[in-house]
């Protein structure tokens, strides 16, 4: 099986073995649900920057506890965000290794062209690229294909020790609600963060993206914290 985006090969789950204490994966809502601080537009770009930056050190917190295998599920937004700073940290660091991991092969039929480019590009920068549906023609539906996101998302909780999650309280079901739910059942570690969080600093630390960085840079460790 070869993707449709990068052309490489993709292996079934049963084809892979990870490091369950080295793994962790990465869940966490896409770009629409950044809600721009105060409600007011003028700040979208600054609250989507604090949301990455926040995100980018959660991994760094990660990979300084001992992480070296990071699992991405490839969406939009957070998926792909943090597979790109994972392959830029893999370029410094050769102890760290992305896996993707597509819930099936026409997962990225609908992503903007802006997203299927970045998709095409952390593909080829993955260690390992998984399609977690065995049937190639198989599309997300009510029908056989109800479950193609619940099984990815599954699939890296179950490879993970942990999962970094950034995930908003009152937004009803989603994805990333789903795979922290079952992260929770599972007994993993959890390090999460909301858009609560964000706003927080930036109230504290008002909306110059140099201030708000160094803040970030600067968080304590949440993996050395008591589990």
């Amino acid at each position: 099986m070869l993707s449709l985006d990068s052309g490489l090969p993709v292996i079934l789950p049963d084809e892979v073995s990870l490091p369950q204490d080295k793994t962790i994966c990465i869940s966490g809502h896409r770009e629409k649900s950044i809600r721009p601080y105060k409600g007011m537009s003028v700040y979208q770009p600054i609250t989507t920057a604090a949301v990455r930056l926040m995100l980018y050190r959660y991994i760094d917190m990660a990979a300084a506890h001992g992480y070296e295998w990071f699992i991405s599920g490839l969406a939009t937004g957070t998926d792909l965000w943090a597979a790109e700073y994972i392959l830029k940290k893999k370029a410094n660091n050769g102890n760290i290794h992305l896996v993707g991991a597509m819930p099936y092969l026409r997962h990225s039929e609908r992503f903007p062209a802006d997203s299927k480019k970045l998709l095409k590009e952390v593909e080829n920068g993955c260690d390992v690229l998984i399609c977690v549906a065995p049937d190639p023609n198989i599309v997300y539906n009510k029908g056989a294909g109800k479950n193609l996101y619940r099984d990815r998302n599954f699939f890296m909780v179950d490879r993970s020790s942990a999962v970094i999650a950034f995930l908003n309280e009152g937004e009803g079901f989603s994805g990333t609600q789903q795979t922290v739910n079952y992260a929770y059942r599972s007994g993993k570690v959890i390090r999460r963060f909301s858009m609560d969080d964000v706003y927080h600093l930036m109230d504290e630390h008002g909306i110059d993206i140099r201030l708000l960085s160094r803040e970030i840079t600067f968080m304590d460790n949440v993996f050395d914290m008591p589990f």
